[in-house]
Formats: C-alpha cells, sequence, structure tokens
C-alpha cells in the first residue's frame, strides 16, 4: 500500500519525506490557505522539487477548463511522470479524468463519497479514486464499506485504477485502509508519527535499554560528578549542611591520611538524635561508630551494583577506585 503525506506545512513535508520512503505527497488549497500561502504556483513547483510525486489540484468548470489548468501547471516545470492532477468528481470532472487519460497524464478523481462515482472514476480510467474516509463518518456513513467495495470493483473488473484512503484522522483509520486492501493512503504527519507507538513497545525498548546500561557501563561512569566526602573532625551539624549541599543521604568519612573511616547516613543522624538530642550535633564525625561501608569499585559494571542494591537493600553505595572514595552511586543512578 502506497503511503503519502497530506499536508502543505514545509516543515511538515520536509520532516515526513526525511524518512525516505514515503511515496509522494497530496495537498489542497484548502492547505495552503490555512497555512497562508499566495504565491500558489510557487509552492507547487518547490514541492515538485522536495517530494517523488506530487498530487496537486486542477480545477474548472468545464473539462476543457480543467485540461487547460492542469497544462497550464505542467508549464511551471513540473514533470508528468511525477504529477498527479486532483479532480472532484463531476460528470465534467470524469470527461477531464478521461482527456488528460487520453494524454497519458496521472488524475486522482477525489471527493467521492459513492460507489457510483468511484465507478465513473474508474470507467474514465482515473490513476486514483479517492473516497473521503473521515469527512465522510463525521456524517454518519459507513465509508470503510465503500471503500472495500471501490477496492473490490477494481479487482472484480480489472480496473487500472488504485484507491486511496484519505481524510486520515487517527492511528485505527490505516489499519482499516490495510484491512480492507486499499491501494494508497495519504495522512497527515501527526498520524505517521503514531503509526509505531505501543505502550507495550516501550516498556519493552526501555527494559532492554536499561538492562544493556546495566551490562556495558561502569559504576563509574554511571556517577554524577559529586564525591561526598568529609574529614573525620568534622562535627554533625556541619555534616548535615555537607549531606544537604552534595544532594545525598549520605557523607563519606575520612580520616587524616585519606583512608575512609566510614559512611555517615541520614539513618545514622536519626538514630543519633534519639540516643544523644541536640548535644549530637556537636560531636565530631571521628568520634562515631561506624559499620562496614557498602562499597563497590568504580570500574565493576553497573549490573554488579544492581545486585549490591538488592542484597544491602540501600539506596547509596559508597565507590572506590583503588580504596580510596570517588563518589555516592545512588540506586536511581542505574536508569537511565
Amino acid at each position: 500500500m502506497e503511503l503519502y503525506l497530506d499536508s502543505a506545512n514545509l516543515k511538515e513535508i520536509e520532516e515526513g519525506f526525511k524518512l525516505g520512503f514515503l511515496n509522494g505527497l497530496t495537498t489542497t488549497p484548502t492547505f495552503m490557505q490555512r497555512e497562508g500561502i499566495t504565491d500558489i504556483d510557487g509552492m507547487i513547483v518547490k514541492l515538485s522539487k522536495i517530494v517523488p510525486v506530487l498530487q496537486i489540484e486542477a480545477l474548472g468548470d468545464t473539462a476543457e477548463d480543467v485540461v487547460k489548468e492542469a497544462h497550464r501547471q505542467l508549464k511551471l516545470g513540473l514533470d508528468p511522470k511525477k504529477t498527479v492532477f486532483k479532480i472532484p468528481v463531476s460528470l465534467e470532472g470524469v470527461r477531464a479524468c478521461k482527456l488528460l487519460r487520453n494524454d497519458g497524464l496521472l488524475v486522482n478523481v477525489h471527493l467521492v463519497y459513492t460507489l457510483q462515482q468511484a465507478y465513473m472514476a474508474m470507467q474514465a480510467g482515473a490513476t486514483y479514486v479517492c473516497p473521503l474516509v473521515g469527512r465522510s463518518q463525521d456524517q454518519g456513513y459507513d465509508t470503510l464499506a465503500l471503500v472495500k467495495q471501490c477496492v473490490d470493483t477494481v479487482k472484480n473488473y480489472g480496473y487500472d485504477t488504485k484507491i486511496m484512503f484519505s481524510s486520515v484522522r487517527y492511528p485505527e483509520h490505516v489499519r482499516n485502509a490495510i484491512a480492507a486492501g486499499a491501494h494508497t493512503i495519504t495522512v497527515p504527519l501527526k498520524v505517521i508519527k503514531m503509526l509505531t507507538e505501543n505502550h507495550l513497545t516501550t516498556i519493552g525498548t526501555d527494559q532492554f535499554l536499561q538492562d544493556t546500561r546495566l551490562m556495558t557501563l561502569t559504576v563509574g561512569e554511571a556517577l554524577n560528578g559529586k564525591n561526598p566526602v568529609v574529614s573525620a573532625d568534622t562535627n554533625v551539624k556541619d555534616a548535615i549542611v555537607k549531606m544537604t549541599e552534595f544532594g545525598f543521604g549520605a557523607i563519606t568519612v575520612t580520616n587524616a591520611d585519606k583512608s575512609i573511616k566510614g559512611v555517615f547516613t541520614d539513618g545514622d543522624l536519626r538514630r543519633l538524635l534519639q540516643s544523644g538530642g541536640e548535644a549530637s550535633l556537636s560531636k565530631k564525625l571521628g568520634d562515631l561508630t561506624y559499620n562496614q561501608s557498602i562499597s563497590i569499585e568504580s570500574s565493576a559494571l553497573l549490573n554488579d551494583a544492581s545486585s549490591l542494591f538488592k542484597k544491602t537493600n540501600v539506596d547509596t553505595i559508597l565507590v572506590t577506585d583503588g580504596g580510596k572514595p570517588v563518589g555516592m552511586l545512588d540506586i536511581q543512578d542505574l536508569k537511565a
């Protein structure tokens, strides 16, 4: 099924065609008016140089007027093999379709709402027949059935016509078009962007990325650059200030020779205040007793750190390099 972009917004068009696999662009005078475009011919020429196939309107009161307008646009420098002239369905419209097809030009008969209209366009040799699904559904019509009927008509009678599913409002319309066997669909960029989205895919992708990160990134590479270290002669009150400055719930306490004495945590602070009250704030960190520090070498993989977090049930782990403190790894640092 061919995929066209439906737009007149130059930024959208440039973004959409970066995908590299869109078949072409459909646009309308209404789209151009909404974008504030006044030089329609200039815009048409510009677009023709950007997109593989350009579908543009050829309007007129009579078939001859439509044919004249199509040839006028071709003289702007358009490639007849890469330009499709869109004609609203009518008796004069299908007559114009036949005349243009006799000239070897490509035609899209659009604004189709009934199978009879589609049949007349097919009989006139239309390259594309274009039912407007969203707009028709707004009026309560079963346009999905119409699309399927048009596809079946092409198949049953051997018409050399592609059914284009248009007036797309949401991703479900694309699924409908595929299910109905439509040959072509033209879609706004905002809907195209939604076609690869699914929350289960997102969950799975995020898990793959997270697991890959754990297996390939070292602890040192995941550190945030802060090394919350204070000397053993720092008092508890000043240690609280340092913990706040560093943004960790723990700080590393070092001896005069830079060796690690222990890790002072916010849990240690609570227990200290509970047992000693406000007087505890003046104590030196070097005078406190510490349990063995939970630490990991900076060269270890995050996967090892993840296992250590689960085993010890802590939120912060001391990171060392050759026995010297180089930072703190928070459990949130395991995530990208």
